[in-house]
């Protein structure tokens, strides 16, 4: 008779945080860069392989990595968890449905639209609190969603393509696939595949993120190595690019209206501002004007750069905000190419979303150790905090009665400011 191996105790791990921290206090970007200045001593955490995707991606490379899209339909529910009533944010509803992280969302006032590690992009109904569709067949993560309420189109950004899907249709399909090197294709002939593909085709470059211009539904911007690739969405064409000599990959894009032109000034000539956020731990402002075509330079390289990658961008007027894995905000007034002022040490961890709330006052940050800090723009002092999820917060976005912030815990939350956060402390005003 064959006994059996005895089975030996397993040694528990007894890792400090502080020589973890030590080993990864300047590998974070993956980066090599060396304009900017080194690092400063921030809080930092052990990196997972979801966020630092390079070797587990080698690895599994021709394999269908992560779960299926979830067969039932996601549902918007009333918040479960309990908050303290000191909380400057009333969390109200939860929407679940994806099988992994959110990675972005956009809202309007009936519909919420959330794009995911799954492989997905869910719509929302507002109103009735489901789900309605699933946009799916993506190559990889979707990693970006705009939605343009005057066509009707959803633009939706994965591996090296922008899909671009008509929900005036029913059901709603992709009509187009634009590739990061600049060509279209048709949406019956598009990179459409039923498991997750690892690796980029020849000549294409991952596509970080996309915007729609302030300016008309027409434009799209789309981030793609160090540059970003103007689209003409009516010709479903390629008509210029934003160059200005980053050093590594855009990571995050922000659109919005310049000062109103010169009187006198034809409208063909009104331009809008589009920022740019890298790896490279800069931030350049570029001025595109209508119709504009070929290759366009900054107008503005921000100075002084953060101390690693930027993360994400928030643009209202003149007024911008930068969010960096450094857990540094600033501020800058991009119509004079000034940084205005820097919060260092903003959050424990990277800062991954930023957003102006409608009414101009407050700045909502989120970050990686999952909490939302609210910011007076007249004081730029802490107005509150909060734990809002258990993962990170990986996007903010509103739309006019709610904030929602998506995360790597698969869910959206939906949020309200509380009536009696104080926004103006010098002059005790409220919102």
């Amino acid at each position: 008779m064959t006994l059996p191996s005895p089975r030996l105790p397993r040694k528990s791990a007894n890792h400090s945080n502080s020589n973890l921290l030590a080993k990864l206090n300047s590998s974070d970007t993956g980066e090599n860069s060396s304009t900017p200045p080194a690092s400063p001593p921030i809080y930092r955490r052990v990196v997972s392989r979801e966020e630092n995707p390079n070797v587990f991606s080698r690895l599994t490379h021709g394999t269908n990595v992560g779960c299926e899209p979830m067969p039932d339909r996601g549902v918007i529910h009333p918040f479960q968890g309990k908050l303290s009533n000191k909380s400057p944010l009333l969390c109200t509803r939860t929407a679940e449905g994806h099988c992994q992280a959110v990675l972005s969302i956009c809202a309007t006032d009936t519909n919420l639209f959330s794009a995911s590690k799954d492989r997905t992009v869910k719509v929302w109904d507002l109103v009735t609190g489901v789900e309605i569709q699933s946009l799916d067949r993506h190559p990889n993560n979707v990693v970006a969603v705009k939605y343009s309420a005057e066509s009707g189109l959803v633009f939706t950004a994965s591996s090296a393509y922008v899909k671009v899907w008509d929900l005036r249709q029913s059901p709603t399909r992709c009509i187009k696939t634009l590739s990061s090197s600049g060509w279209p294709a048709s949406g019956s002939q598009a990179n459409t595949t039923s498991t997750r593909s690892l690796q980029l085709p020849h000549g294409e470059t991952l596509i970080n993120d996309i915007a729609l211009s302030s300016q008309s539904s027409s434009v799209l911007y789309a981030a793609a190595g160090n540059q970003v690739r103007i689209w003409d969405v009516r010709k479903f064409s390629s008509t210029g690019k934003l160059s200005g000599g980053h050093q590594a990959a855009v990571m995050c894009l922000a659109v919005g209206p310049s000062p109103p032109p010169a009187s006198g000034l034809p409208a063909s000539g009104r331009v809008e501002f589009v920022v740019t956020g890298s790896k490279d731990h800069y931030v350049k402002v570029f001025e595109v004007r209508d119709a504009a075509t070929g290759v366009l330079s900054p107008r503005f390289n921000l100075d002084p750069p953060h101390y690693d990658g930027v993360q994400c961008l928030s643009l209202s007027g003149s007024s911008l905000v930068s969010g960096s894995r450094d857990a540094c905000i600033k501020l800058w007034d991009i119509d004079q190419g000034e940084q205005v002022l820097s919060l260092s040490n903003a959050h424990r961890d990277w800062i991954c979303g930023l957003a102006h709330l409608p009414h101009g006052r407050v700045v909502v940050s989120g970050c990686r150790g999952g909490m939302l800090h609210l910011w007076s723009t007249e004081t730029w002092e802490a107005v509150g905090e909060i734990r809002a999820h258990s993962a990170s917060v990986n996007a903010i976005a509103f739309n006019s009665s709610n904030i929602f912030t998506a995360s790597n815990d698969n869910t959206v939350n939906f949020w309200r400011l509380r009536s009696n956060v104080d926004i103006s402390p010098e002059s005790g005003e409220q919102y």
